[in-house]
């Protein structure tokens, strides 16, 4: 069972066998890049709203917290 993964393995360090390989996946790879695209723009959209309001949130709280005046006037 070693001799043939160690077999396989020597296989596929071989530079021509690399190749054909990144040729046959490279099809799948542009279709699956393709439909996950959307999402990952949706994704990185989200993550920057997630930001922008935990920046906000902090800012406002510093701001709170610095002036003790604003906090007794809220309340």
């Amino acid at each position: 069972m070693k001799e043939m993964l160690r077999s396989c393995l020597d296989i596929i360090k071989r530079e021509d066998v690399r190749n054909e390989l990144k040729l046959c996946f490279k099809p799948i790879l542009e279709i699956i890049l393709y439909e996950i695209n959307p999402y990952i723009y949706m994704m990185l959209i989200t993550f920057f709203i997630i930001f922008l309001m935990l920046l906000t949130i902090t800012i406002l709280l510093i701001l709170i917290l610095r002036n003790k005046q604003i906090l007794t006037k809220i309340l």
